[in-house]
């Protein structure tokens, strides 16, 4: 979390979460058989599984350890290169494999990292830790690592017209959120929150279910009333991605709230209180960007479809601040690698930086 402390009352509240579905290591993940070692893992989130296959994959998160001073230390690992692989079954041995293409999450995504049985994953770890020149490893604790795929973001496109990256869900947003705070007068009353655990439910000490923004509002205003006015002036913007009609599945959109990918920022609206977005906070957004020439959309799902959320209504619900969800048009959300305009990240960027203007 991120804060400008003016005078004023009336801030313009980001919030965005920085995790994003990946697969990710069980406590005692090494399995022997068939010739290699491979890891067990869980599928976090809402994982579109079938891109993950025959891709280069590294590891990286946190692991705990006990020193000889019997400190409990934590320290970050990212191993970079790609040391693991989730082979596909050969079409050979899969008749239907471009027919009924199923994937199990228990047998079917164990990635493969060595033929040689020796292989000692605590081992692996302090190998890990003594190139962060930790050295002094009494006992290994717990670890929460996840794969990740070693291909690097890039532009795509003839007139580089897309940005290709894995977490692009919402980790972009996290970018302009950093970057629209960082950009504004320190007169300005502006806060940026990066939240966790989004894609699992937000409940969670670090999700937005949690009450790290509203204790720290506490702080900020330590006068009741002076809190509830700021809450009752205040506006959040939830900053997440929005689905962009696919062009080859158009039908899986309600036409006339079919976002198009650099078209600009996308509002999101649901009914049923999925998305926080309403008349009041949806016009407020919308003056500010006609006033500086950006254009908007507007996506609901189709009726007959399931919707999913954001933090959006759970910070509304926690907190009582008006409050409304936007995205940035995405193809393949929730895939190892995702696809988005090159042009709309810019155009949130600069709506939220003339939110106080």
């Amino acid at each position: 979390m991120a804060f400008t402390y003016p005078d004023a009352s009336d801030y313009t509240m980001v919030g965005t979460h920085t995790d994003s579905p990946n697969v990710k290591l069980k406590p005692n993940p090494v399995i022997k058989e068939h010739g290699v070692v491979k890891f067990g893992v869980e599928s976090y989130g809402g994982l579109l599984l079938n891109p993950w296959f025959d891709r280069d994959l590294s590891i990286a998160g946190r692991v705990s350890y006990l020193n000889s001073k019997d400190e409990i230390k934590d320290a970050l690992i990212d191993v970079k290169k790609a040391i693991a692989i989730i082979p596909s079954l050969a079409i050979h041995l899969d008749d239907k494999a471009n027919k009924e293409r199923t994937v199990n999450k228990q047998t079917d995504i164990c990635p493969i990292l060595s033929t040689n049985d020796d292989f000692e994953f605590e081992e692996f770890l302090k190998w890990q830790l003594s190139k962060l020149d930790i050295l002094d490893v009494k006992e290994l604790y717990a670890n929460e690592l996840s794969f990740y795929d070693t291909q690097k973001a890039s532009y795509v496109g003839l007139n580089n017209d897309f940005i290709a990256s894995a977490r692009l869900d919402n980790l972009l947003s996290c970018y302009v959120g950093m970057l629209s705070i960082c950009s504004v007068d320190a007169t300005e009353p502006m806060l940026f929150i990066a939240s966790d655990h989004e894609e699992v439910g937000s409940e969670s000490t670090s999700g937005a279910g949690g009450s790290f923004l509203e204790n720290t509002l506490k702080r900020m205003f330590g006068d009741y009333d002076e809190y509830m006015k700021m809450l009752r002036t205040s506006l959040m913007i939830s900053c997440d991605n929005a689905h962009a009609i696919h062009p080859n599945y158009a039908s899986k959109h309600d036409s006339n709230h079919a976002p198009k990918i650099n078209k600009g920022v996308v509002i999101k609206v649901n009914a049923n209180q999925r998305y926080a977005s309403n008349s009041k906070t949806i016009s407020k957004f919308m003056k500010v960007a006609n006033s500086i020439d950006e254009p908007l959309q507007e996506f609901v799902t189709r009726s007959d479809m399931g919707c999913g959320s954001t933090i959006g209504p759970i910070t509304a619900t926690r907190l009582g601040i008006d409050t409304l969800d936007v995205g940035l048009p995405t193809f393949a959300m929730h895939s190892i690698r995702e696809l988005a305009g090159s042009d709309d990240a810019h155009s949130l960027y600069k709506i939220l930086v003339n939110f106080g203007v």
